[in-house]
């Protein structure tokens, strides 16, 4: 391994001083405005496209938020099971969105992808795209099976009307893993399989114009895994809108907006203590927003009328209630120019937690979750953010806010205290479960772009994250600290993508668990650590595509080059140094 990690090395230094030595050459030309996305407030994967073919004007302000997300800094950094990132190489602004993409690694890592469309008669375009990554795992580091596979199956529908765009997408997704995180036990031949499918259909009418009504969502996703777990979800959005009324002479303008939301939950577990829970919110936002220039100021409110019902094997009946939520939103912005502009503000929400959602935090979750909502009653912040002469875009804030229910996750014990070793997949020890509790949440972020070349681009972010809780001493499995450093450069006229990703973690407090024998007969008796630590890491992602031909490309992907199998929970290590290289075929 040392010898690869040496000749990977040896070969992007070369690269590396090939690349420098091109940029000497090159001339930085901006034939147009960038307005590239400095704070990534929602990462998501659509076939819509991103450029609106309608007067951008009548539409520059962005849509009534319905919720309050909290992404982190480094919101397209998804943690794999036993991975870190892959970061595919994408040539930007092709006009080739078709292609298939084979490439094979070490750890037996396979990774096939392809997207095909074709656009039909009166403006339609239709489409599907596969994924499909698989890795044996760590066969060196645990003597039980930990590989897993992931497939993506989807279709879409896009049409360009008169007065819309319209999309409709379709997508089956398999997730294929085991909870191999063992740390209190030493099993040699165990089934610890635990397999998601997941089905989401998805719709979206975004009008060209802000008159009314300004678009409308329709989202559902159906859910179930190897433990017979299954969720329901449906939500419908719609924005209306009345943008760019001018008020007297006085240059300002008016937009009023108004958020209508309906969501809907059901989740229900069949093992351990059989939890199942029913949610529907229906949410209202109301704003208006004074803008001249680039300054503004925007006044709102959100209500949320939530419903909901919880039940499991241990109460003695069904936990029902139905509560009305109000928050605030206000936000300013004050203008110096393009290069200073000074913002702040106030908002809160209530988000539901769904089984869904907290598979893509962690899937080492145990299929039996007690699910509550939670609730940010306000969140201050204040910041600074500019574009520097179209080449550094920045924006840095600092924030804080007061939470309902904050949500995270602890450990799990052993589930039954027999002293066996023939047990269900989730009950060695090595699951979570979602804890709640109240308390204050204070952050500092930042984030920055640099082009300082027109093939160069620059990006990082940063996070804190401080929460002072009332009953835990520390929140559990989340760092202090969050960063990510990224660059794209493209020379050799276009043929020759480079790119690079560092991730960064501080520390992470969680609990974790001593198992001992003890009594007769034999039982187990655990002990609980309540400070125990899971290191932070350093995680560097290099990739690389050559462009042979029009049609046909070369790549090679290398992911966690310092080879340190972090954790990403207690026992859950991910993959070392990894290299993949593959072909890809554009048409």
């Amino acid at each position: 391994m040392n010898r690869r990690i040496q000749l990977l090395s040896i070969i992007f230094l070369g690269i590396s001083s090939a690349a420098f030595s091109q940029i000497k050459e090159e001339k930085l030309i901006l034939n147009k405005k960038r307005e590239p996305e400095v704070k990534k407030i929602e990462k998501k994967k659509t076939s819509v496209e991103t450029i609106k073919n309608y007067p951008p004007e009548e539409k520059s302000q962005n849509p009534v938020q319905y919720k309050i997300t909290d992404v982190p800094a480094v919101s397209d950094f998804k943690t794999s099971t036993i991975q870190g990132q892959d970061v595919t190489p994408k040539f930007e602004g092709s006009v080739q969105n078709n292609y298939i993409q084979f490439g094979m690694g070490n750890y037996g890592k396979i990774l096939g992808d392809a997207n095909v469309s074709k656009t039909l008669e009166n403006k339609i375009e239709v489409g599907a795209d596969v994924h499909f990554l698989s890795t044996q795992g760590l066969k060196k580091e645990y003597p039980w099976d930990s590989k897993q596979s992931s497939t993506t199956l989807g279709a879409f529908l896009n049409s360009y009307g008169d007065k819309g765009k319209f999309n409709l997408n379709a997508e089956y997704g398999l997730n294929s893993y085991n909870y191999y995180g063992i740390y209190a036990l030493e099993p040699v031949d165990v089934d610890l399989d635990q397999r998601v499918n997941q089905f989401k259909v998805n719709g979206y009418y975004d009008f060209y114009s802000n008159e009314i009504l300004n678009d409308i969502r329709v989202k559902s996703s159906f859910l179930k895994d190897h433990f017979d777990a299954q969720e329901n979800q449906v939500s419908v959005l719609a924005n209306l809108s009345k943008h760019a009324v001018e008020i007297g002479k006085s240059g300002i303008n008016l937009n009023a907006d108004l958020g209508v939301g309906l969501e809907a939950v059901k989740s229900e577990f069949a093992i351990v203590d059989k939890n199942s829970s029913n949610f529907v919110n229906i949410g209202l936002a109301p704003e208006v927003t004074f803008r001249k220039g680039e300054s503004y100021l925007m006044l709102g409110s959100s209500f949320s009328f939530l419903n909901s019902k919880n039940t499991n094997s241990l109460m003695a009946e069904q936990l029902k209630a139905n509560k009305t939520y109000w928050f605030p939103k206000a936000e300013f912005q004050v203008a110096a120019g393009d290069a200073f502009k000074f913002y702040g503000g106030v908002d809160g929400g209530l988000k539901l937690n769904t089984y869904a959602d907290l598979l893509q935090q962690n899937p080492f979750i145990v299929s039996d979750q007690y699910l509550k909502p939670t609730e940010t009653k306000y969140h201050f912040y204040a910041g600074l953010r500019g574009d520097i002469d179209e080449t550094f875009k920045y924006d840095f804030s600092a924030g804080y806010g007061k939470m309902r229910d904050i949500m995270f996750f602890k450990a799990n014990s052993l589930f039954d205290n027999n002293y066996t070793l023939n047990r269900a997949a989730y009950n060695y020890a090595n699951t979570f479960s979602t804890v709640y509790d109240d308390g204050n949440v204070s952050d500092v972020k930042g984030s920055l772009q640099y082009f300082p070349l027109a093939n160069l681009i620059l990006d990082a972010e940063v996070k804190f994250t401080k929460f002072d809780l009332k009953n835990y001493e520390n929140i559990y499995n989340v760092p202090l600290f969050n960063a990510t450093i990224g660059a794209k450069y493209t020379m050799l006229d276009q043929k020759l993508l480079l790119g690079f990703k560092g991730l960064f973690a501080s520390d992470r407090t969680t609990n974790s668990f001593v198992l001992e024998g003890v009594g007769s007969p034999l039982m187990y008796q655990p002990t609980e650590d309540t400070n125990d630590k899971v290191g932070g890491y350093a995680d560097l992602n290099l990739s690389a595509e050559y462009k042979v031909h029009k049609n046909f490309s070369i790549f090679a992907l290398g992911n966690n080059l310092l080879s340190s199998k972090y954790q990403t929970y207690k026992g859950y290590k991910v993959l070392g140094a990894q290299i993949l290289g593959g072909v890809k075929i554009t048409f």
